[in-house]
């Protein structure tokens, strides 16, 4: 098949799309991705990618179209900003897109506007779209501090309503985002399935590196732990580090924070401010190198925060974690704490409670059953994560589609 992908994020931007595009192409299809200029999550256009410099590239078989878009920045407004500007380009670059494709793939995180594009697509050549939902909205925005009775919120609510109506085919990641779908945007026309993120394979095959001497020590008697992803405000990463406050007089109980975000620099701050020692931040690392990071945790850690709409989702980190082989331990709510139990991979406690975090990071230290939260984390990836498994049933789903 040609298949268009409309996604605003794309390589170099840390999103498993890039891997799933390179994958189709691998199965045979011709791809073309019509996404934006690369930001995320410093929030400053990358040097390489301004003054209209590659705009148009081919990687690893991807043919990239890149469309204009401002910087997400650090404030709301920026990010607004951020949001119209790609919807607005990439929706004028699929009017005049004269290449034709069989099916189009929305990869949507947030915003859902960047569906809007293919929209434009489908109107004009009558060809179908097949929404993969890893951002529900409008509900996005009222875990990001909008109020549901502002007229903000009721407005992206029809607008929401309006994009996720035009899909021919939603897949979701977690299966209670199917719930949100039916019962509060009362969406009952469009087929909704259930396909749940997998890890890259270089999670898979992890053989163990070693890190290198600017990493952490790993000596028998400390245990690690880690975070990974991106630092933002969904994200909750001041549990982790008011957990590690109150853990600060067990010296052998370490913690690593790899990424980056906007919130990162608070989170440092207030690091500073609570005089901890045993908290280390990375920075953002390319994700060939993340491997390392991961064979250095006795545990992987997820928090986000306490909210109805967060609860909902499962974050694609726990299916790295899981492919990793390594024990989970969280702070979260709703789906993710669902799947912690199921697979026996770990421990996990309310959204932000950070004392409870504590507590859990110690019943782990005193655990004797690591090595088995270890095996059913990996076991429960390869039986209901695996990426054969998501690639296959993407695949049928864009086929079926294109009939």
């Amino acid at each position: 098949m040609k298949i268009l992908v409309v996604c605003q994020y794309y390589y170099p931007e840390p999103f498993r799309i890039t891997d799933i595009c390179e994958s189709l192409v691998k199965r045979g299809h011709d791809v073309t991705v019509l996404t934006g200029l690369p930001n995320y999550p410093e929030g400053v256009v990358l040097q390489e990618y301004r003054h209209g410099n590659k705009r148009e590239e081919i990687l690893n078989g991807v043919k990239i179209i890149r469309c204009f878009e401002i910087g997400r920045g650090k404030n709301k407004i920026k990010l607004f900003l951020n949001y119209f500007s790609y919807a607005l380009s990439a929706t004028l670059k699929a009017i005049f897109m004269k290449e034709k494709f069989d099916v189009v793939l929305v990869n949507q995180l947030s915003p859902v506007m960047m569906g809007i594009p293919a929209m434009a697509y489908k109107k004009k050549h009558n060809k179908k779209i097949l929404f993969y939902c890893l951002d529900l909205w409008p509900d996005s925005l009222a875990a990001g501090g909008i109020k549901e009775d502002s007229i903000i919120y009721k407005v992206f609510y029809k607008i929401s309503k309006w994009i996720y109506k035009s899909a021919d085919l939603i897949l979701v990641t977690s299966s209670m985002f199917e719930e949100y779908f039916r019962n509060t945007l009362q969406i009952n026309t469009v087929k909704i399935r259930h396909l749940p993120q997998y890890a890259e394979d270089l999670f898979v095959q992890n053989d163990k590196n070693s890190l290198n001497e600017t990493a952490a020590t790993t000596e028998n008697n400390v245990y690690n732990f880690v975070f990974a992803g991106n630092i933002g405000d969904m994200q909750s990463v001041e549990t982790i580090i008011k957990s590690a406050n109150e853990l600060k007089t067990i010296k052998n109980i370490s913690f690593h924070i790899v990424g980056d975000g906007s919130k990162l620099d608070e989170c440092k701050k207030l690091t500073e401010e609570l005089k901890l020692q045993n908290i280390k931040y990375y920075g953002r690392k390319p994700v060939d190198d993340m491997p390392k990071f991961y064979d250095m945790a006795d545990a992987m850690l997820i928090t986000l925060k306490d909210n109805k709409v967060l609860s909902y989702t499962l974050p694609g980190k726990v299916q790295s974690y899981m492919a990793a082989g390594k024990p989970i331990i969280g702070a979260i709510n709703g789906e993710t704490r669902r799947v912690i139990s199921k697979a026996s991979c770990g421990f996990s406690c309310g959204a932000e409670d950070y004392k409870a975090l504590a507590d859990l990071i110690k019943r782990f230290c005193d655990s004797n059953e690591k090595e088995k939260m270890s095996t059913n984390a990996k076991k429960f990836y390869l039986d209901n994560f695996s990426k054969d498994k998501f690639m296959s049933v993407l695949d049928l789903s864009l086929k079926d589609l294109e009939a």
